[in-house]
C-alpha cells in the first residue's frame, strides 16, 4: 500500500478552477496565524497576553476543526490533563484524569473566548510567500460567497508568519489495488464515530496507532468482530504503571537516565503488566518506543482496554493488505477474507507544503518539522516566520513553542511598532499603496497604536477593526 492524501490541496483548498471574484487586500497589525486549532489558539492567547494583536485564519467554521468534526465518539486524551493544558489556563479542576472528546473541546472554546480569540472562519489559505522588498509576508486565502457557488480571494499582509495549521491537516488514505471491486464499505477513521451501526458486522481496520486500538475496542463493545492489519511493528503499552501514568513517569526518568535506558524500563515493566505481545501478533520494533518517538514523532500505543480483546481472540490480528477482492482483501501472506467494511486508520499529514512558498527550511518535503534543527529553535524561521505544533511533542510541545513564537514577535512588535519606529511601517505600507492613520486603541487592556484605512472591496475591515487588527488597502 502508498499513502496518499485524500483532501484537498494548497491548505483545503479544492483543486478545481474556481470562480472566483476579484482579490481584496488586507494589511494585518500584528502576525497571521494560520490555524485554529490548539496551536493556533495557544499563539494567539500568548499574544493577547502581551496585548500584541493577531488575525488567525480558520478554513473551517470554527476552532479544533480535527477534534470537533474528525474524530470518533468515545475519544480521550490519551495523557494526563495535567501534561495538555494550553499557555495561561488549566484545566477545569472536576474534569476527569482523561478528559473526553467532548471535554477538551469545552476547554478549547472557554479558552478562546477568555482570550478573546476570534478567527476568521471559512479562510482556506491557498498561497503565503514571502515579499523580500517590502519584507512583508503575502498570505492568500478564499472564502465561499453565495452560497459555496463563487469565491472571494483575499490577501493579507503582515511583517509576521505563524504557521500552526498542525501535523494532522488531512487524511491519509493508502491506495490499495481493486478497491474499485470491493462491493463493502469503506471509510477513513476521520469519517468513524461509533460502533453500533457495524454490529454483527465483520470489520477490517487498517492500522494500529491509538486510533486503530481504540476503533476496535469500541467495534468489539458494540457486537461487531474487528480484525486489525498490522504492517509493522508496534509499541504497546500500558496506560498506567504503578498508579502512575506512563507517560509521566517516563518523563520523569528522562531528567536522569538516558532515553536507551528508559526504555528498557518501560518495556520490562510492560512486558510484566501485558505479558508477551508478540505471542498475539504485535511484533515490538527494535528501537524503544522513546527512541522512536523521538526520531520520527510516532507514539506508542497507549492500551486503554484493547489489549484484554486482543488476547481473548475478539480482536483479531492480520497480515497488511496487498488488495482488496469483490468480497474482502487479500493480505501479503497471500491468504483471502471475507469482511463487510474496512475502515483506514492511516493517520493524517501536515499541508503545509500546498501553500508556504517560503518555507525557510523550517520544513521538511511532507511538511514536517526538520529534524536537524537544534531542539530549542525548532520554532523560528528567517523573515519572521514562525511554526508552532510541528514538534512531534504533541499538546505539551505546541503549548513551548507557542510560548516562544509569542514572546519573540512580542520583542519585535514592541521594538519596530509600539516603540516608536512606527514610521518604518509606514513607509512599507506606503509603498504598496496603502493609506494609513494612526490612532490609539484598546487591545487586550492596554494601549497600543493601530492603523486603519479606507475600505477597498474587503469583507475583512468589520472584523474587531476596533482592536486595530485588520487593514483593507485602497487601490
Amino acid at each position: 500500500m502508498q499513502g496518499q492524501v485524500a483532501g484537498d490541496d494548497a491548505g483545503g483548498g479544492s483543486s478545481r478552477r474556481r470562480e472566483s471574484s476579484a482579490a481584496a487586500a488586507c494589511l494585518v497589525r500584528g502576525p497571521i496565524i494560520v490555524g485554529a486549532g490548539p496551536s493556533g489558539l495557544a499563539v494567539a492567547a500568548t499574544l493577547s497576553q502581551h496585548a500584541v494583536p493577531f488575525t488567525v485564519l480558520e478554513r473551517s467554521d470554527g476552532i479544533a476543526d480535527l477534534w470537533t468534526n474528525r474524530t470518533y465518539d468515545r475519544l480521550r486524551l490519551h495523557l494526563p490533563k495535567v501534561f495538555c493544558e494550553l499557555p495561561h489556563a488549566r484545566f477545569p479542576a472536576d474534569f476527569p484524569t482523561y478528559p473526553t472528546k467532548h471535554d477538551f473541546l469545552r476547554y478549547l472554546r472557554s479558552y478562546a473566548a477568555r482570550f478573546d480569540v476570534s478567527p476568521l472562519f471559512g479562510r482556506t489559505v491557498t498561497r503565503a510567500r514571502y515579499d523580500a522588498d517590502a519584507s512583508l509576508w503575502r498570505v492568500t486565502a478564499v472564502s465561499a460567497a453565495d452560497g459555496g457557488v463563487a469565491t472571494t480571494e483575499t490577501e493579507y499582509v503582515s511583517p509576521w508568519l505563524v504557521v500552526a495549521s498542525g501535523e494532522n491537516a488531512e487524511v491519509v488514505v493508502p491506495t490499495v489495488k481493486g478497491r474499485e471491486r470491493f462491493a463493502g464499505e469503506v471509510l477513513h477513521s476521520s469519517e468513524y464515530r461509533r460502533g453500533e451501526r457495524f454490529k454483527g458486522m465483520r470489520v477490517l481496520v487498517v492500522g494500529c496507532g491509538n486510533s486503530g486500538m481504540e476503533m476496535c475496542l469500541d467495534l468489539c463493545e458494540h457486537g461487531a468482530m474487528p480484525f486489525m492489519s498490522v504492517r509493522s511493528g508496534v509499541h504497546l503499552l500500558p496506560r498506567e504503571m504503578f498508579g502512575a501514568s506512563t507517560f509521566g513517569i517516563a518523563m520523569k526518568l528522562l531528567r536522569w537516565l538516558p532515553i536507551k535506558l528508559v526504555d528498557r524500563l518501560l518495556l520490562l515493566v510492560a512486558r510484566m503488566v501485558l505479558g508477551d505481545t508478540e505471542k498475539h501478533g504485535l511484533r515490538r520494533p527494535k528501537l524503544g518506543p522513546l527512541e522512536i518517538k523521538n526520531i520520527t514523532g510516532k507514539s506508542p500505543v497507549l492500551d486503554v482496554g484493547a489489549w484484554s480483546f486482543i488476547k481473548s481472540g475478539n480482536i483479531k490480528i492480520v497480515p497488511e493488505v496487498e488488495s482488496f477482492t469483490g468480497n474482502g482483501v487479500r493480505f501479503v501472506d497471500g491468504n483471502e477474507m471475507a469482511f463487510d467494511a474496512v475502515i483506514f486508520a492511516t493517520g493524517y499529514r501536515s499541508n503545509v507544503p500546498f501553500w508556504l512558498k517560503d518555507d525557510g527550511e523550517l520544513f521538511t518535503e511532507d511538511g514536517k518539522a526538520k529534524a536537524e534543527q537544534a531542539s530549542d529553535d525548532r520554532w523560528r524561521g528567517p523573515n519572521g516566520l514562525y511554526r508552532v505544533g510541528f514538534s512531534g511533542r504533541g499538546l505539551l510541545g505546541a503549548g513551548a513553542d507557542a510560548l516562544r513564537a509569542a514572546a519573540d514577535i512580542a520583542g519585535r512588535w514592541q521594538a519596530e511598532v509600539a516603540g516608536g519606529s512606527g514610521s518604518g511601517w509606514s513607509q512599507d505600507l506606503l509603498l504598496l499603496g496603502v493609506v494609513v492613520v494612526h490612532r490609539a486603541c484598546m487591545h487586550g487592556g492596554v494601549a497600543a497604536p493601530a492603523l486603519l484605512a479606507a475600505r477597498w472591496s474587503c469583507d475583512d475591515d468589520d472584523h474587531d477593526l476596533a482592536s486595530g487588527r485588520l487593514l483593507c488597502s485602497t487601490p
